[in-house]
């Protein structure tokens, strides 16, 4: 229950902008329709704060507009730059920033009253929200008496009481333990959906996206490489990060008469794909493709140290075989179910079980025979996902702009 009573509905978004700041420049376009949720997602440093900085009011442009619903809250030409207070955009990142002498109720209702809802009005609504962010009973608890989890709780509640426009959500879970972490996610998730809240959530976590976005939007050094429904983004990824978050091997190469190639690597590698589509996108010799497969389906055994003479490969008879490699280990790192081997020329990662590390000594250096059946394999035309999702996403951000509101379909 969003200030007076009434449900809560987000307002459009667009931004198109960018931000210098410190020997680093900001570059991206991002559009949310009414109700949308759109989750940012990239490398550290790639620029995904500064966005959402640049949309709350904290970090002026030095090019491009901001508009929320039917207004411009910022602009560089001319230039114009509303207050924080006045766009109607609220940010919460990790830290829940309670105000340690109020009570969670006092918390919740600062925003409301701060708006003019008078004190009995925000504090009866106030228990409202802690009811529905799941603490009710709460509310005469001060910070210092409330659990990690409950605060960011208490927080979440401040910032949906206060019915923003759009709501801005700098990794709020990042803090949290896995378990807690999880509980809030769908607690989050349930409210965006009851208030239809207009949200951008940035997140490292490919779960967050998943569970509380219906698209996704990829910033790399300061750019936009890639977007779209986040299902589409994480099963055909246009990056190497793309690949990384969405638990992929994405390796890049040259075609050569319908396989891929890794370039520079003797004796050759070659990977075929049994896909239609994936052996078109490799017709043309020459041209740029990614192999993309899952770690866990690459077959890995230990080759023979007689299989290397230095830092050299000895050729052998199926070694030129597509789907079939030697490779060296670079690094083994523990998983929940066992372990990642990293391998190198070209760089694969394979999930196997802890015994398997056991049994054939897996450390950095060891030679490796790697595996891959054409039925678990990917090929993708390189350009035609990156390239392509970042103009589409910076043309629709000004088409929207250009219109004076948020279009149907546009998309960040």
């Amino acid at each position: 229950m969003a200030a007076g009573g009434a449900a809560m509905t987000g307002s459009g978004l667009v931004a198109d902008v960018a931000v210098a700041r410190r020997g680093f420049r900001l570059e991206a376009s991002v559009a949310c329709e009414p109700g949308e949720v759109v989750a940012i997602m990239g490398p550290s440093g790639a620029g995904k704060s500064t966005l959402l900085a640049a949309i709350a009011g904290l970090a002026r442009l030095s090019e491009g507009r901001v508009r929320i619903g039917d207004r411009d809250v910022a602009s560089a030409r001319p230039r114009r730059h509303l207050r924080a207070a006045q766009r109607g955009a609220v940010l919460l990142g990790q830290e829940p920033r309670l105000f340690p002498h109020l009570t969670a109720r006092e918390n919740v209702a600062f925003g409301t009253r701060a708006r003019g809802i008078g004190r009995s009005v925000a504090l009866g609504e106030a228990d409202d929200w802690l009811w529905r962010v799941g603490l009710p009973g709460a509310g005469d608890k001060r910070p210092a008496h409330l659990s990690g989890g409950q605060q960011q709780r208490v927080a979440i509640a401040r910032a949906l009481a206060t019915a923003p426009q759009v709501l801005l959500l700098d990794e709020p879970l990042t803090s949290l333990d896995p378990e807690t972490a999880g509980d809030i996610r769908a607690m989050l998730s349930e409210q965006l959906t009851a208030t239809r809240a207009t949200a951008l959530i940035v997140t490292h976590d490919a779960v967050d996206a998943a569970g509380l976005a219906s698209r996704l939007v990829l910033i790399e050094e300061g750019r936009v490489t890639q977007s779209g429904d986040v299902r589409d983004v994480l099963h055909a990824p246009a990056t190497r990060f793309a690949a990384s978050i969405a638990g992929l091997n994405r390796v890049e190469g040259v075609a050569r008469g319908g396989l891929w190639r890794a370039p520079g690597v003797s004796p050759e590698v070659l990977i075929e794909s049994a896909d239609a589509a994936s052996r078109a996108a490799a017709e043309e010799d020459g041209g740029a493709v990614a192999a993309v497969f899952r770690p866990g389906v690459v077959r890995l055994e230990r080759a023979g140290e007689s299989s290397w003479t230095g830092a050299l490969r000895l050729v052998t008879d199926d070694e030129s075989t597509p789907g079939t490699w030697l490779a060296r280990v670079t690094r083994v790192e523990q998983t929940p179910v066992g372990a990642r081997v990293h391998t190198a020329d070209p760089a694969v990662a394979v999930d196997v079980g802890a015994d398997v590390v056991a049994d054939l000594r897996l450390t950095a250096g060891v030679p490796v025979r790697l595996t891959l059946a054409p039925a678990d394999v990917r090929l993708q035309s390189i350009g035609a996902g990156a390239g392509a999702g970042a103009m589409r996403s910076r043309s629709a951000a000004r088409a929207a702009l250009e219109a004076g509101a948020v279009t149907p379909g546009a998309s960040a």
